[in-house]
């Protein structure tokens, strides 16, 4: 086939999986990057993982400007919107994630429309469903589910995932199309790297393997790999029962000292923690450690993901969390990142 896509953030380390599968998929690629002299890392980084780059194309488009979406838009018949902003650490400014999250997908989703776009395949989050909830919900978050931004311990990336979903639903209704908007909301996402950036939270593998978290703290982790994700992506663009729905994604939570201890058997010489922190300590910690800190509204809590629409999209099961935590950890080492 020889459709185009347009792809938003493909120099990121989900948008580079998802350029890959359409690539291998004889799609066309147009992939978009806020600036074009990333452009050449981009194409020799998926040429070197096996893709045909002489149906990959570039354009410059910016979440917080207007200028070219119309343009990139033309010609194309899906739209994979997978760019947004995710900081390591989370802003003094909430506007920093909630504006370019927001204006991002407007600009996408409006251009998209008025191009007449087949569908439309927005990158969300698990972030946008189970977040602000109460602490003794057992039951797995599902496509009902969404992130109570009232509730407890809501921080802003949480919000921008949330008021960004929101709004694409607004958007394509508003405009009668409800149906040719599929979303992918996944959980943290593991998996190979394609090139030396680590990404997000590959970041978590990275501290846990070169030492710097001295111990384990009782933060859970739900975790899906990226290929499955990208998958996923791809398969929500032309499956007929996709349009109009939401895909949570997780394979399985696990707290990091169960994380740290598969990572151990891999690497054993390394200085992975091998016992947990007691919560009082990583209260202490925080305030040291800007990271933990942004996360402590997670302590203790499990939360599961019902997953079951995206295995039944994809035909297959997904991969395991192990495998997920691994290859990101034989990426990093192999990338002499750690």
């Amino acid at each position: 086939m020889s459709d185009r896509v347009l792809l938003t953030g493909i120099s990121g380390f989900l948008g580079g999986h998802v350029a890959l599968q359409l690539l291998n998929s004889g799609y066309t690629v147009r992939g978009s990057v806020r600036n074009l002299q990333r452009a050449d890392k981009v194409r020799e980084t998926l040429k070197r993982h096996g893709a045909d780059t002489s149906r990959l194309e570039f354009v410059a488009l910016d979440l917080m400007r207007d200028a070219g979406w119309d343009e990139a838009m033309q010609g194309t018949r899906y739209l994979q919107h997978t760019a947004s902003p995710f900081l390591i650490q989370i802003p003094k400014d909430k506007m920093e994630l909630i504006g370019p999250a927001v204006e991002g997908t407007e600009r996408a989703l409006n251009a998209a429309n008025k191009a007449g776009v087949e569908r439309v395949v927005l990158t969300s989050s698990m972030a946008a469903i189970a977040y602000g909830h109460d602490k003794s919900r057992t039951t797995p978050f599902t496509a009902k589910d969404w992130t109570d931004l009232n509730g407890r311990a809501v921080n802003f990336y949480q919000e921008s995932k949330t008021l960004a979903e929101k709004r694409a639903w607004e958007i394509m209704d508003a405009a009668g199309r409800h149906d040719a908007l599929a979303v992918i909301n996944p959980s943290a996402i593991f998996g190979p790297l394609l090139d030396d950036d680590p990404g997000t939270s590959a970041v978590i593998v990275q501290r846990l393997l070169d030492g710097s978290i001295p111990a384990a703290p009782r933060i859970p982790m739900t975790i899906i790999d990226v290929r499955d994700i990208a998958a996923a992506h791809v398969a929500a663009m032309t499956a007929p029962d996709a349009g109009g729905k939401r895909f949570p994604m997780g394979e399985r939570t696990v707290f990091f000292l169960e994380a740290a201890k598969i990572l151990k058997q891999r690497y054993p010489e390394r200085r992975i923690p091998s016992f947990g922190m007691p919560d009082w300590a990583v209260r202490l910690y925080a305030l040291f450690d800007r990271d933990m800190r942004d996360n402590m509204g997670e302590l203790g809590y499990i939360k599961r993901l019902d997953s079951s629409d995206a295995i039944s999209l994809l035909g297959r099961p997904l991969r395991t969390a192990p495998e997920a935590l691994l290859a990101t950890a034989d990426s990093l080492v192999s990338q002499r990142l750690v």
